[in-house]
């Protein structure tokens, strides 16, 4: 991991990341990076926020949307993720203010994708590792993406991970088995909300 986030810097991001959402779902106005962020982060990096709902019976995904690769400046990049995961995640209908007062906004910053080499498809569960990296499907004109936090929260190991993001991709499960299917690899740094609006927290340590 060549791109480091100290506690202070994470919990920015998230505040960020609702405050972009809230201000745009309360005045439909997005907001412009705030004067006072740090160099550091107006670094371009590939970035994804991701909105769960709580209630009594736990947490589900309200929206998530992000752009994968290092094309615009981090600060920048939550602004317009955390407004399109609230807004134009296809999955769900648009969120209305009502719920942010029930959302937890959790931001994950990436490493540029790295393909994956090997001399035949069946060494690419060897070539990741769950909990550690993020994965890209890719084969023509589909393409899908997982968080390296998916396959830890559904319990899946590596085969399972190649063939879910297969399936996001819109391709069969073992379309990653497949010559001409490209598989990337990434790390993230990820800080999200305990609770809605309340402790950030680094929610997964990825090693250097």
């Amino acid at each position: 991991m060549t791109f480091e986030l100290t506690q202070e810097e994470g919990e920015f991001l998230v505040k960020l990341a609702r405050r972009s959402a809230t201000e745009y779902l309360t005045k439909k106005t997005r907001i412009a990076v705030p004067p006072e962020t740090d160099r550091k982060l107006m670094k371009p990096c590939g970035v994804f926020v991701t909105i769960n709902k709580t209630s009594k019976k736990g947490t589900k995904l309200r929206g998530c949307i992000g752009l994968p690769y290092p094309t615009t400046p981090l600060a920048q990049a939550i602004i317009e993720a955390a407004v399109s995961s609230a807004t134009e995640d296809p999955r769900f209908e648009p969120m209305k203010a009502s719920e942010l007062s029930d959302a937890v906004f959790e931001v994950s910053v990436l490493t540029p994708p790295e393909i994956i080499e090997t001399k035949k498809a069946t060494d690419y569960p060897s070539k990741i590792k769950v909990g550690r990296h993020g994965l890209i499907v890719e084969r023509g004109m589909y393409k899908g993406l997982l968080l390296p936090q998916v396959p830890v929260e559904w319990k899946w190991d590596e085969q399972e991970f190649l063939c879910q993001c297969s399936m996001k991709a819109g391709l069969p499960p073992d379309c990653w088995l497949i010559d001409g299917t490209k598989i990337y690899k990434f790390e993230a740094i990820v800080f999200k909300e305990e609770t809605p609006n309340g402790k950030i927290t680094r929610e997964l340590l990825c090693e250097k």
